[in-house]
């Protein structure tokens, strides 16, 4: 997640040519299988030697494989195909200790626990550390004032959100409303706008339905609108942190 007209992030392009002269195998791989999984091109990008789709959703190999392999008769905002299982109860979210030393970064992150806490869903969120955890997210920093994650595989929310530092000149709420959406990407969402990214952020078109990829929730609206949900592509600096209706509707939905 990007702040709206803000500089999103260097690529080396949808393919690993130019990023080196000995690209990772594995990476040819992973962007090979979101080509085949349905990803535009355009929407893949490599930085850091690490897949991104949608600006700001990391993928993994396993990640990647899952999305050509899962059923896709069954037509569950949008969610991936990837979604976390039934025996994960408790996620505890490990803030590092230069997440920590941000005060606002580190505000945003309890509040972002509580607003999946206050829904009743399958699972409940912890700040770490502590005991009892069926999986593990590691929260740290990057640079700049946005964020990263992935997106769930075997049935596990994605391991690491990265929080930018940039965010500290940013009120409580915001930092509230990015970690949210990045938690989001963790446990299964895909951008609310994906399909226009121009909605949210001004400019910028479609991430790609990638048929098993972008899935319409049931009694959520097939439309994004401007602050219509946590899970836009692009925040503003007025964000109340807090889920929409829709948003709400689509994490009962699924948890």
């Amino acid at each position: 997640m990007f702040k709206k007209a803000a500089v999103l992030v260097a690529s080396c392009g949808a393919f690993l040519s130019g990023c080196g002269s000995d690209p990772q195998v594995e990476n040819q791989q992973i962007v090979s299988n979101l080509i085949e999984a349905g990803f535009p091109e355009n929407d893949i990008m490599v930085v850091d030697d690490q897949v991104y789709v949608g600006r700001d959703a990391h993928v993994t190999l396993e990640a990647s494989a899952e999305m050509l392999q899962t059923d896709q008769s069954t037509q569950e905002q949008y969610r991936t195909t990837n979604l976390v299982a039934s025996s994960v109860t408790k996620i505890c979210i490990n803030p590092t200790s230069g997440f920590n030393s941000y005060t606002r970064l580190s505000q945003g992150l309890d509040l972002a626990i509580a607003n999946y806490n206050g829904l009743g869903l399958s699972f409940t969120m912890a700040r770490g550390p502590t005991t009892g955890c069926s999986a593990n997210i590691t929260a740290t920093t990057m640079s700049g004032a946005g964020g990263s994650a992935g997106f769930p595989s075997g049935g596990r929310p994605y391991g690491t959100i990265n929080i930018g530092t940039g965010l500290n000149t940013y009120s409580v709420d915001v930092n509230e409303h990015v970690i949210t959406h990045e938690l989001g990407h963790a446990v299964g969402f895909r951008h609310s706008d994906y399909y226009n990214r121009a909605i949210s952020c001004g400019s910028g078109g479609n991430e790609g339905t990638a048929g098993v990829g972008a899935i319409l929730i049931p009694g959520t609206p097939s439309t994004a609108t401007v602050g219509g949900s946590v899970m836009n592509s692009c925040f503003r600096s007025t964000e109340s942190g807090e889920w929409t209706s829709s948003d709400r509707t689509a994490l009962n939905a699924l948890y």
